[in-house]
């Protein structure tokens, strides 16, 4: 946890979210400098609310803001703004966003297949152009279908990992 509060304060909030090591006080650039050197080891995500926050969000992979209340300078920095002031929503944001990559990509295969095959298709003379026109409506109807799953998304269960996803080491602001 990097915190510009003093450090009794910072360890004591830092053990009561989990949090083996709390750095404090400090000032912006030096939480910008820690995000720096945790971002030559792996990918760092900052989470922050206020304006001396605002450097390490913008040098973070991604930033994530306090929406609720967060200062103007935080929320405009940051990449990801929760909208509520609950850090247990960020798994469930983090999995949304991957799956909504996943769906995109599936989508953009589907259109793009089906439109390609209705392109040879129309120069070969193998379809009518009312058929291709029925055939690309119907998968715009799939590709829509789709991406409707996401509504129903629900993350996983806590101690499963998906393959290919990264684990999370939370840095408070």
């Amino acid at each position: 946890m990097l915190s510009g509060d003093n450090t009794r304060v910072a360890k004591a909030i830092a053990s009561q979210v989990g949090l083996d090591d709390a750095k404090a006080p400090l000032m912006p650039a030096d939480k910008v400098t820690a995000v720096r050197e945790l971002g030559k080891e792996r990918a760092v995500a900052m989470v922050g609310d206020g304006v001396n926050d605002a450097p390490a969000l913008a040098a973070a992979a991604v930033g994530v803001a306090m929406g609720g209340a967060g200062s103007d300078a935080a929320l405009e920095t940051a990449d990801v703004v929760l909208m509520s002031d609950d850090l247990a929503k960020l798994p469930f944001a983090l999995g949304l966003a991957r799956k909504a990559t996943s769906v995109m990509r599936q989508n953009l295969v589907i259109a793009l297949g089906i439109s390609g095959v209705l392109i040879i298709a129309a120069i070969f003379g193998l379809t009518q152009i009312s058929h291709a026109v029925v055939l690309h409506e119907g998968s715009t109807l799939l590709v829509v279908a789709n991406a409707l799953r996401l509504l129903g998304y629900k993350p996983q269960s806590a101690g499963s990992t998906p393959a290919g996803t990264v684990e999370v080491q939370p840095v408070a602001g």
